[in-house]
């Protein structure tokens, strides 16, 4: 299924844009310098294809399809690095000089007989026989004197030739296609099977196009359908030919998914370990929006001008067609390394108003009452890393985003993992404090979030009729672990009234004893909250707080010994309630102060 929606999105594309899409036999790559030589063979200069600014980008070229490397030394078609174009080898320190050396100019007699075994002598073809004079003759030692060469040599990079005068580099001349176009009818020679891709007769490729752009994956590409080891093989067949994918697919299948990986695609996120691309049968703005949904807004950019999410919830105010009813067809795929190679971590087929649907019960799912400078719509990237340590994305667990993307875009409860994710990560910072020695929030805006988001699915899929935790400060709760939670954050109120300015509360030892096994921590906790409230100058305030500790100890009958994971989930979601009333009320005593 992912290589046939591959293969549609391959012709799709072909079709709306005939520039960029290289046909079969040949691929898009980046080639940074450009040899013009004359007719004859003469050097005349070097084009420095980058851009001007942080030259990290080159203009990219349709060029032959690269060979399979390894460790062998197999040199593409009229285009290469400075290793086999002129013999000159990247400098490696961990290496030995003479050895590069001696390598480097094998690569580069491979070069000359690749282009000689490819046209049949006399080379009629202009372009191709320049080339060869100016690589067989002395022509070539000009270049060594270019200003451009000693950054050529240092950084490896990749190098092509155009004749003066020429629209169209050398390897890209009506002569190259053709020759490659009869290399590949050679090679079908009565070898056709059923592809089982197209389900037409093909020649099985052997080998399949490396797949780059996959983050941690090899820089020189990696694979997704291969077999390497003789324990992979079955019935004498070797490689690709166990699982024989015709030609047109494989040069199909990986031109589409190199193009949705490419750097400059808007059709590529990263989620968590996994790198994700989506596309539709047709163009469709779901395919710019999608990113916006699930990736960070930039910070000069509202929520009200993100286009996506106007679109999901106010299209039906705006008088649009709610994007539910679109029955187009969406594909989302992600992908992690895996050694050599590339592992498919979640894949999902749906419809535009499937996706639509699933994301934005996603959005309500999670959200929750939250301060004024805080997004209404979190990131799944910003969800995640807060239950990684220190906040890193490289701390997240390597398959909770694949999980959880494809929950989200199914509809399904989030995985279970999850929930226990972020009470871990809650508990381990309940002491942490910021660089200024302040006392860090462990049950923070994206942790209340993803708890809020994994009680409300679970109550809801698996129907346990158990009353749902709400966006704001339930008083009808009477769970005993939301209870509880509100009655830490009453008490924590009720030190940090007594102690203004205190660098260390009752969070900071209590909360993980008090969210687990409450009856170890609150009876003490109800002792402190005495002598607390006894310091209190403002003897309204005491007041006030012992009606609100007397209301919520009203609806609980004892202290439980073990609140299970959901309950500590409640307990989070309580205290985090709590406390944002408690910011509420002193806000809007702040604006009436400042009315006056």
């Amino acid at each position: 299924m992912i290589l046939q929606a591959l293969v549609g999105y391959y012709r799709r594309i072909s079709l709306e844009r005939s520039f960029g899409v290289a046909p079969r036999g040949f691929e898009v790559k980046e080639i940074p310098f450009i040899i013009t030589i004359s007719k004859e063979g003469q050097f005349l200069g070097i084009d420095d294809t980058r851009d001007n600014a942080g030259k990290k980008g080159a203009r990219k070229y349709v060029v032959p399809k690269s060979v399979k490397k390894s460790v062998n030394i197999a040199a593409n078609l009229l285009w290469g690095t400075p290793a086999y174009v002129f013999g000159m080898p990247k400098p490696d320190e961990t290496k030995a000089p003479e050895k590069l050396t001696q390598r480097a100019e094998k690569q580069r007699q491979s070069f000359i007989s690749k282009i000689r075994e490819t046209f049949s002598e006399p080379v009629t073809d202009r372009g191709v026989a320049a080339v060869l004079h100016f690589l067989e003759g002395s022509e070539r030692n000009k270049v060594f004197g270019h200003p451009l060469w000693p950054e050529i040599q240092e950084t490896g990079a990749n190098l092509s030739f155009k004749v003066m005068g020429e629209n169209i580099l050398a390897c890209q001349s009506d002569a190259v296609a053709m020759a490659i176009d009869s290399a590949n009818q050679e090679a079908i020679g009565g070898r056709l099977q059923p592809c089982l891709v197209m389900g037409e007769l093909d020649v099985p490729s052997r080998l399949h196009a490396p797949i780059r752009g996959v983050r941690g994956a090899q820089s020189s590409g990696a694979n997704i359908v291969s077999f390497n080891l003789n324990a992979f093989n079955s019935y004498g067949k070797e490689q690709g030919y166990n699982a024989p994918v015709g030609a047109k697919a494989e040069h199909a299948y990986t031109t589409a998914l190199n193009l949705l990986l490419a750097k400059d695609s808007r059709q590529r996120i990263q989620v968590g370990d996994a790198t994700t691309v989506f596309w539709a049968e047709q163009a469709h703005k779901m395919e710019e929006w999608f990113a916006d949904f699930f990736g960070e807004l930039p910070a000069d950019q509202s929520e009200q001008d993100n286009e996506a999410v106007r679109t999901l919830f106010l299209a039906p105010r705006m008088g649009a067609p709610p994007l539910e009813d679109d029955y187009t067809r969406f594909f989302v795929l992600g992908l992690a390394p895996n050694a050599s190679r590339i592992a498919v971590r979640f894949w999902y087929e749906g419809t535009v108003g499937e996706v639509a649907r699933n994301i934005k019960q996603h959005f309500n799912d999670c959200s929750i009452v939250h301060g004024p400078k805080e997004r209404d719509y979190l990131s799944i990237f910003r969800l995640l890393v807060s239950t990684a340590q220190l906040g890193k994305a490289e701390n997240i667990q390597p398959l909770l985003a694949g999980e959880m993307m494809k929950s989200i875009l199914n509809g399904t409860p989030y995985p279970a993992t999850l929930l226990s994710s972020a009470i871990r990560r809650i508990r381990a910072e309940q002491s942490k404090n910021d660089a200024n020695g302040k006392p860090l929030q462990n049950v923070t805006y994206p942790r209340a979030c993803l708890i809020k988001g994994v009680l409300v699915r679970n109550a809801r899929y698996y129907d346990t009729g158990e009353k749902e935790v709400g966006m704001s400060l339930d008083r009808e709760n009477a769970n005993a672990g939301y209870l509880l939670g509100r009655l830490f954050a009453v008490l924590e109120k009720a030190q940090e009234r007594a102690n203004p300015g205190i660098n260390a509360t009752i969070r900071d030892r209590y909360y993980g004893a008090a969210s687990s096994t409450p009856l170890t921590a609150f009876p003490h906790l109800l002792k402190l909250k005495n002598h607390h409230i006894s310091k209190l100058e403002s003897r309204g305030e005491a007041v006030n707080l012992e009606k609100q500790i007397g209301e919520i100890m009203a609806g609980v009958k004892d202290f439980p010994a073990l609140l299970n994971l959901q309950d500590q989930g409640k307990f989070a979601i309580g205290y985090y309630h709590q406390r944002e009333e408690f910011f509420k009320k002193r806000d809007a005593r702040d604006g009436e102060e400042d009315h006056e």
